[in-house]
């Protein structure tokens, strides 16, 4: 146990790591809110599994609900630093007769962050997916990928194939195609998820 008096420093880090995990989880949990959002209007990159009978307004809409939890988990691990810094901020002296409400409102934060993340992995992340159909989608309209062809082609016609993409709609592999800039083999090669996440230069 940690002994109350001149301590108070010790307290309000501890306090403040927690806080600082909940904001980082808090933006983790609304990262996968926005990639699950969908599947008409939104990204729709990641298939949360079902975890209720679905929206109360729109019928067969999936709820980011496991998210939300711990969402709200984290919200409430914040407020207990809130509770936790009054009490620093209100020993005297060598002697902080706040005591009770810090170690509450400490351990009443471990516990929100604790039985948030576990409901987190147990019930999203353990059974979650990645839409690939989706994502295929969004890979095939994405321009952004022309980045990947300035080692082989030179930035002049990369600039020009974004252009005309843009201004078409038309897909990067398609114009490149039809100017006869790659075999599609090698395209295709350059172009893939894989050699585009990894280091180097595809060939």
């Amino acid at each position: 146990l940690i002994d109350a008096t001149n301590n108070t420093d010790v307290f309000a880090e501890m306090s403040g790591a927690l806080k600082a995990t909940a904001l980082v989880l808090i933006k983790m949990a609304n990262d996968f809110r926005l990639m699950a959002s969908g599947p008409r209007c939104g990204l729709s990159e990641l298939k949360l599994p079902k975890r209720q009978p679905g929206s109360s307004i729109m019928p067969g809409k999936v709820n980011p609900v496991i998210a939300e939890v711990l969402d709200q988990a984290c919200y409430q691990a914040i407020a207990h630093d809130l509770a936790v810094t009054l009490g620093v901020e209100n020993g005297q002296f060598e002697l902080n007769v706040m005591e009770p409400v810090i170690a509450h409102n400490l351990f009443g934060a471990l516990n929100c962050l604790t039985n948030g993340v576990n409901t987190f992995v147990d019930k999203l992340l353990v059974d979650l997916e990645a839409d690939e159909a989706s994502c295929k989608a969004w890979l095939d309209r994405s321009v952004g990928v022309v980045t990947a062809l300035l080692p082989h082609i030179g930035y002049e016609q990369s600039a020009a194939l974004a252009k005309e993409a843009y201004t078409t709609g038309k897909p990067i592999r398609q114009v490149i195609m039809e100017r006869h800039l790659l075999e599609k083999e090698r395209m295709e090669r350059i172009l893939s998820p894989r050699a585009m996440t990894t280091p180097g230069i595809a060939e």
